[in-house]
Order: structure tokens, then C-alpha cells, then sequence
């Protein structure tokens, strides 16, 4: 097993990573010449862009408090919770800054060991993205609203999300752990791997393409003179101030 955990630390990391480095970057040059198009075409329609406008609405859901003050507010909370605790945690664990340094050949990366979680905030946020990934999962579930517009992946992904990190404390807690040190620390790093390729591929490439999207949603609205209204109209709101 020993020999399996080294090949999913070395060759299969690098390779995962690899493939996501260059998925991201062909979705962001697909989304950045869209995003072109978009702005030519509004400039076509001689629409004038508030770019100020247009920035401020972006900057608002990259830190939604206000969004998550308005609407959903547990379910916003959780996934407010949910990201934090899942960006933080992977990217300062000192023993996962000891792997981009083994496994990417990245020896300054080291630096950030000054940054580097305690065990016990490690612990914490662990936990965190746990139960909130799960909370998520039955908030989707449970919700007739998040069913109809969930796929699939909605669902999947937040309990793809989690098995690294439930893994990655039952290691670094051999009392809690019922299986080998290697075969939870396989299954903690595959799972790993396996979130890094499908990023380019899933709703999980929104870590490089969100202020893109959310961009590219705001500045629809330029497209044609009468989109505003037309979306009223669908929307059956049609009488409401736009």
C-alpha cells in the first residue's frame, strides 16, 4: 500500500494537476473572448456600459454578505462557510505545503510554512467543511427550489468535496480511525487528485471563472435595448418598475 500512495502522491498528483492547470486555462481563454464579444456587441448596439456598474455587482457576490443577508440566508452562510473553510485549509495545512513542494518541485513554496495552520484551527476548519458540505447536500435535497435547478453534479460534487477532508482527519487521528494509516491516506489523496481534474470539467472550474461569469451575467443586460423588459415579461413581471 505503501508503494500505491506513493504513486498517488507523485505521478497522479502532478498529472492532475497538470490537466487542471491547462483546463482553466482553456476555459478562461474561451470565457475571456466571449466576454470580448459581449462587450463589442453591446458597443454595437450603442449601449453605453457602466463599467463602474458593472464591477460593484461583480464585487458583490464575490463577497456576497449582502446577497446572503437578502435571500436563503442559512443556505448562503453554509456555502459562505463551506468555501472558506476548503480554500483555507488545503492551501496553508503545513503538511499539504510539504507536497506542492515534493510533488510540483516547488521548494519556495516553503515560505509559506511561516503562514501554516496549528493542528487545532486545522481541526476546526476540517470539521467545518464537513458539516457544511453535508448541510449543503441536504439543503439541496430538501428544498423543492435548489431540486429544480440542481443536476447531477449539485449533488455529487459537495460529497466529493468532503471525502478528502473526513479522510484527512480520521489520518491525523488514529484513535477515530478504523482503517490503516496508508488506505485512509490513499483514499485522502486520490480524492484530491480526483477534485483537481474534474475542475476544468464541472461547476468547480467557478474558482478561476466566477467574477468572469458573474461579468458576463451583468453585462447581458447591454445586449439589446429591450432585454431588461424582455426578461420581465418572462419572468411574468411585467408591470413591475425595471
Amino acid at each position: 500500500m505503501l508503494e500505491w500512495l506513493e504513486w498517488a502522491r507523485g505521478p497522479v498528483f502532478r498529472a492532475c494537476f497538470i490537466i487542471m492547470l491547462l483546463g482553466l486555462l482553456r476555459v478562461v481563454i474561451l470565457n475571456g473572448v466571449t466576454l470580448y464579444l459581449m462587450i463589442r456587441q453591446a458597443k454595437k448596439n450603442k449601449r453605453e456600459i457602466k463599467y463602474g456598474d458593472l464591477v460593484r455587482e461583480t464585487l458583490t457576490w464575490l463577497f456576497p454578505v449582502k446577497k446572503a443577508a437578502e435571500q436563503r440566508i442559512i443556505f448562503s452562510l453554509t456555502s459562505i462557510i463551506f468555501h472558506l473553510a476548503i480554500i483555507i485549509t488545503p492551501l496553508f495545512l503545513s503538511a499539504h505545503i510539504l507536497l506542492w513542494e515534493r510533488g510540483l518541485g516547488l521548494s519556495r513554496f516553503a515560505l509559506n510554512a511561516r503562514v501554516a495552520l496549528n493542528a487545532q484551527v486545522a481541526d476546526y476548519l476540517t470539521l467545518l467543511a464537513i458539516v457544511a458540505g453535508l448541510a449543503i447536500f441536504v439543503q439541496r435535497v430538501g428544498a423543492e427550489a435548489s431540486r429544480g435547478l440542481s443536476r447531477f453534479q449539485d449533488y455529487f460534487l459537495p460529497l466529493l468535496i468532503i471525502i478528502p477532508f473526513f479522510s484527512g482527519y480520521l489520518a491525523m487521528h488514529p484513535a477515530l480511525n478504523p482503517f490503516s494509516y496508508n488506505g485512509i491516506m490513499f483514499v485522502h489523496v486520490m480524492s484530491g487528485n480526483l477534485i483537481f481534474l474534474l475542475i476544468p470539467f464541472s461547476k468547480i472550474s467557478h474558482v478561476a471563472l466566477f467574477p468572469m461569469t458573474q461579468l458576463m451575467s451583468a453585462l447581458g443586460w447591454y445586449l439589446n435595448p429591450d432585454s431588461g423588459r424582455n426578461v420581465m415579461l418572462t419572468l411574468g413581471k411585467e408591470n413591475e418598475p425595471i
